[in-house]
């Protein structure tokens, strides 16, 4: 979930925490999206000199909840080829419980740097980075894992691409990095969420742990859709579900998640 310092979000720390706790949830970590040195993508990310406001705020979402709902630090990281020195000074300057690497195939940046007007490349090359990122170790958990798919939707064809997906994901079981469910992606020009089915199903084959996120940039996304995800898992053989504290995973049983989920409403 994400704050306002994103430029792109709206609701404080504490908004998403009341929903967070209506819902059911023990707790929550924000992760807003991170600052980049070279100013990439400056109007959907905090600057640098807001990392503090960054804490400020989630540290006085914890102590309002506090007792009610466990409220942390986290982070999303852009990944890409060669950041990698910024990233780890970066992850090194506060105290993260959860830190999401993500690759952001649609934002200019990106599209600057590796489109060469073959969208079936630039997919590919998604894949790519992806198991990249997560061969860094820099990340816990690799978010919205076939973003790509939303940037053309017309062009995407899970067939064309499904060997470079088994490729990335072999690469990606062999670091021990989770990978994200997140539902947000029913909210996209390809309403599914990431990644499809093909993509999970596969996932589980290679025992990669997975984490269900909502990526809220409204207090009202808290959870949304976790009643799906979660029976979506369950039909695909999933019995475990992690979370990430203090940067360490631990693993849930998926039945006690499904119960302790309170009714999905509208706030």
């Amino acid at each position: 979930m994400h704050t306002p310092l994103c430029k792109h979000a709206t609701g404080m720390p504490e908004d998403y925490a009341e929903v967070a706790f209506r819902r059911g949830l023990k707790g929550i970590i924000v992760t807003c999206h991170n600052p980049m040195k070279n100013g990439w993508s400056s109007n959907v990310r905090m600057d640098l000199s807001q990392l503090d406001e960054y804490v400020a705020i989630v540290d006085r979402a914890r102590r309002t909840w506090k007792d009610k709902i466990d409220v942390r630090l986290g982070l999303e990281s852009d990944y890409v080829p060669d950041i990698e020195p910024w990233l780890e000074e970066l992850h090194s300057i506060k105290e993260f419980n959860h830190i999401l690497g993500s690759v952001h195939p649609h934002l200019q940046y990106y599209k600057d740097l590796y489109f060469n007007g073959d969208i079936l490349d630039f997919q590919r090359g998604y894949f790519e980075h992806l198991a990249m990122a997560a061969e860094t170790k820099l990340f816990d958990t690799l978010s919205h894992p076939d973003l790509v798919k939303s940037v053309d939707p017309l062009e995407w064809n899970v067939g064309r691409v499904a060997e470079d997906i088994c490729k990335c994901l072999d690469r990606v079981a062999a670091t021990g990095v989770a990978m994200e469910l997140n539902t947000s992606g029913l909210q996209k020009s390809l309403p599914e969420m990431n990644p499809g089915r093909f993509m999970l199903e596969e996932i589980y084959k290679r025992d990669i742990p997975i984490v269900v996120g909502a990526d809220a940039h409204h207090p009202s996304r808290v959870a949304a859709n976790f009643e799906e995800a979660l029976a979506t898992l369950s039909d695909i053989g999933y019995t475990k579900v992690s979370i990430f504290l203090n940067r360490e995973r631990y693993d849930l049983d998926i039945n006690n998640v499904k119960s302790s989920l309170c009714s999905e409403q509208l706030y």
